[in-house]
């Protein structure tokens, strides 16, 4: 159901549970986490998820959790939250192709990755609002994309947001025509990945680490971090490559 290939410096994770409609069962993303730990494993520089079929994701596979008492939802949520964890925490950056729609957890899956393209056909929402179960795992990372209002107006009215909107909101970097889609992900990747890898996973990590702290919590673990990467050899390549007035070579 998780179909992975590699292409250079680039593995690409595809969700291929069409008839589902991407729903993330707990096999599904249990092969998802697999394969999100073997790339980040890995040397590849950047990792691109996808998905097969009419809809990126559908969220959680509502027969499973139908099937399961509390405890067992608890573990299932708890197996998407570690998925969501990894994608942030693996050294790669991870950017999200998205076509048709994006819904509850499939958002969230769009809103945990480091950068989102999608087609103008794309949709995204946090339906529970309007339903039985309200998305509270999903509006964790969508919060920290759109804010407070705008995800208070996903939640509350589970409606469906346009790709242009989603642009306009920060919850995705840019909408493309879908003949476009694959040419404007591989744009952006190749941009976000060049430079040192060793350097940016440093920076990606402490990225994530500050991004809700206060700012004062913010600037100590950015300036210790930063005090520390000083003396990296790829931050010493890149200064005496400036300095001279060459093109660097990377020691990663």
């Amino acid at each position: 159901m998780v179909d992975v290939a590699r292409e250079g410096s680039v593995v690409r994770i595809t969700m291929n549970r069409a008839a589902k409609r991407n729903a993330l069962s707990a096999e599904h993303l249990t092969e998802l986490l697999e394969a999100f730990r073997e790339a980040g494993d890995s040397d590849a520089a950047g990792i691109v998820l996808a998905a097969e079929g009419p809809v990126f994701s559908a969220g959680h596979d509502f027969a499973d959790v139908h099937a399961r008492d509390e405890e067992g939802v608890r573990l299932l949520l708890e197996l998407c939250t570690v998925l969501m964890k990894t994608i942030q925490a693996v050294p790669q950056v991870v950017i999200a192709r998205v076509h048709g729609l994006a819904t509850a957890a499939g958002c969230q899956l769009v809103a945990s990755c480091d950068l989102a393209v999608a087609s103008l056909d794309a949709g995204f929402a946090l339906p529970g609002g309007k339903a039985g179960w309200f998305c509270h795992t999903p509006a964790v990372p969508v919060a920290r994309s759109v804010g407070r209002k705008r995800l208070m107006e996903m939640v509350l009215t589970g409606d469906v947001v346009d790709a242009a909107t989603a642009v306009e909101w920060g919850l995705i970097n840019r909408a493309v025509a879908a003949d476009e889609l694959d040419a404007a992900v591989d744009e952006l990747l190749v941009r976000a990945t060049r430079g040192s890898r060793v350097s940016k996973a440093v920076g990606k990590r402490t990225i994530y680490a500050q991004l809700d702290r206060p700012e004062a919590d913010a600037y100590e673990i950015a300036l210790a971090v930063m005090a520390e990467t000083s003396q990296s050899p790829s931050a010493k390549e890149g200064r005496a490559s400036f300095l001279e007035k060459r093109p660097p070579v990377w020691p990663d």
